[in-house]
């Protein structure tokens, strides 16, 4: 599949120059730069050395007052607390965060997490009547419980107080709680409305030390656990992110704890140097797997592990389920796909939504993405639990999926979620009506042109220009994660040396040289389709889309190229 490939621009074109003189660097490191907004010297400092400092003051968050001072009076009085939580990564991390915080004073604790199938997602009546069978007086609810209206009211009928922490978008009214935490809702000044679940839950144990007498920094050795979930919830790794992933991946480096080390070690993960990315591949997924199939406390039991035999027996657990997930994924795909390709012309559909009955629904989410990707239409996936259907829908660059979901919602139970992933319960009899309306909805919004994928491109590059000076500067742009993006280069009439070969499971290898410069190996995941153009291209040239990164093979470091697209260059 080929992009079209959109070259963004700053926003203040004066910017890149002076940054440049500012900063001493070449014209390419302050376009990047400016690309991502930064426009001064201090700013530019603050990007490429987040440091604790630069954390907000917990109380600039509304409500937090509130909740700081109702969980401090728990700790002193050693009252019986539940953490409730959610099963996705965000979800299980941010429950460890707050268990782990309460039991070092010896509280009595426990905490709930709900089963994807039997309970459903977020705050429920059967998860609150377990908190009163544990005879807690507070419920601390994590990444969940901003639109549990009902639940609220009947926590405080069963005699506990509700201290909520989420940030997902609030409905038209705020649950009645003893307290409410998210940057997201209405009045709420927090500088920042940006954070995961575990990073609101964070930002509550900052705020309880103070009220405590407490040193603050006692916070910090959560952030390992917030940099998991800052990558694996796909929230913007800017601002306030990007100072606690930064810190918390130098806590994952260089001080794992037992259960994450221990899931690391099975995998043969190097954990003393893992990133962004390894961890939305590899930790996040084998995480998130145990909620996705069944039962997230696995994952919770595994985080908050003390002994190396628990932590071993619990991350060797979550491998299994994990395996299991992908073959059920596979399965899912290759059955879609097939839906897709025999039942549907695509080329007449706005949207793509499928369904059937024995789909498993931990794993219909990860299949939407995909049929995304492979389509370039948003993609709801669909099967069916206790007489209602139920599923998950992903969209494409500059589409909001919850909007458009807002404007079925006379044939919907109920849904949620955000731009580019939601939620949603139907009754069946309403499928073909939702399937129609959704085209409608789409139709009226998007263009022919926006159902073509799109490669944002950051600048051209000329090979000649990257050399270790160069490499060691555009490293300090990490952790990337969404709006600070690892760069996108475009170069041009380069030339393929030797001969290219397809490796692995379809994966292009070459080497390229550019105006003289020094070769460069290039890998293309999953890109073999184009063997044969750069095979013909040794006349004319190609033009390459690319990321840089760092290969380590043999105990030796080089830059390589990851290929996006490749096309034939014209002169």
């Amino acid at each position: 599949m080929s992009f079209r490939w959109n070259f963004v621009q700053p926003e203040d074109t004066t910017a890149v120059s002076q940054l440049q003189d500012a900063l001493g660097v070449s014209p390419i490191i302050a376009r990047l730069l400016a690309l991502r907004g930064i426009h001064s010297f201090s700013e530019a400092k603050s990007f490429f050395r987040p440091t604790r400092q630069l954390i907000y003051d917990p109380f600039l968050m509304k409500d937090m007052d509130k909740a700081a001072s109702r969980l401090a009076t728990a700790v002193r009085a050693h009252e019986k607390v539940l953490v409730y939580g959610d099963y996705d990564v965000d979800g299980t991390t941010a429950t460890s965060i707050v268990y782990l915080f309460l039991k070092q004073f010896g509280l009595e604790i426990n905490y709930f997490i709900p089963h994807r199938f039997k309970d459903g997602y977020g705050l429920s009546q059967e998860g609150i009547d377990k908190a009163a069978e544990f005879g807690a007086s507070l419920i601390v609810s994590v990444d969940c419980g901003i639109t549990a209206i009902d639940e609220a009211l009947y926590a405080r009928e069963k005699g506990m107080d509700l201290i909520i922490c989420d940030h997902h978008n609030a409905g038209e009214h705020i649950p009645e709680a003893f307290a409410v935490l998210d940057p997201k809702r209405p009045g709420c000044t927090y500088p920042f409305d940006g954070l995961s679940g575990a990073g609101v839950a964070y930002k509550l144990i900052q705020a309880t030390l103070r009220e405590l007498g407490l040193d603050e920094e006692n916070a910090h050795q959560y952030l390992d656990l917030v940099a998991v979930s800052i990558a694996s919830d796909i929230v913007p790794l800017v601002d306030e992110n990007r100072v606690l992933m930064y810190e918390g991946l130098k806590l994952l480096t260089q001080q794992p704890r037992i259960g994450i080390r221990a899931l690391a070690n099975l995998i043969r993960l190097d954990i003393s140097s893992v990133s962004t990315s390894q961890i939305v591949f590899s930790l996040g997924p084998r995480i998130n797997a145990a909620g996705r199939m069944g039962d997230a406390g696995l994952a919770v039991e595994l985080l908050i592990a003390d002994n190396e035999a628990d932590a071993a027996a619990r991350a060797t657990e979550l491998e299994t389920i994990n395996k299991k997930r992908r073959q059920t994924d596979t399965e899912t795909m290759k059955r879609a796909v097939s839906l897709v390709e025999n039942k549907m012309n695509v080329d007449k559909l706005s949207c793509v939504v499928l369904h059937h009955d024995d789909w498993h629904l931990g794993v219909i989410g990860i299949v939407a993405s995909r049929l995304v990707d492979l389509y370039c239409r948003p993609t709801v996936m669909l099967s069916t639990v206790d007489g209602q259907i139920k599923g998950s829908a992903r969209s494409i660059k500059g589409f909001n999926i919850y909007n458009a979901l807002k404007q079925c919602d006379d044939l919907l139970l109920q849904f949620g979620g955000h731009e580019f992933a939601a939620g949603l319960t139907m009754e069946h009899q309403n499928l073909e009506a939702f399937r129609e309306r959704l085209n409608e909805v789409i139709d009226g919004d998007l263009c022919d042109e926006d159902f073509h994928p799109e490669l944002t491109v950051d600048c051209e590059l000329d090979l000649n220009e990257v050399d270790l000076k160069f490499w060691k500067v555009l490293s300090q742009f990490e952790p990337f994660g969404p709006e600070n993006l690892r760069p996108v280069f475009v170069s041009r009439g380069l030339q393929v040396q030797g001969t290219p070969s397809v490796v692995g499971n379809g994966h292009l290898k070459m080497k390229v040289t550019q105006n003289g410069s020094q070769p460069f190996e290039v890998i293309g995941f999953n890109m073999h389709e184009h063997l044969p153009l750069v095979r013909s291209s040794n006349g004319q040239g190609i033009d390459i889309a690319y990321v840089l990164e760092e290969n380590t093979w043999n105990r030796r470091k080089s830059i390589q190229i990851r290929l996006k697209d490749v096309v034939a260059h014209v002169s």
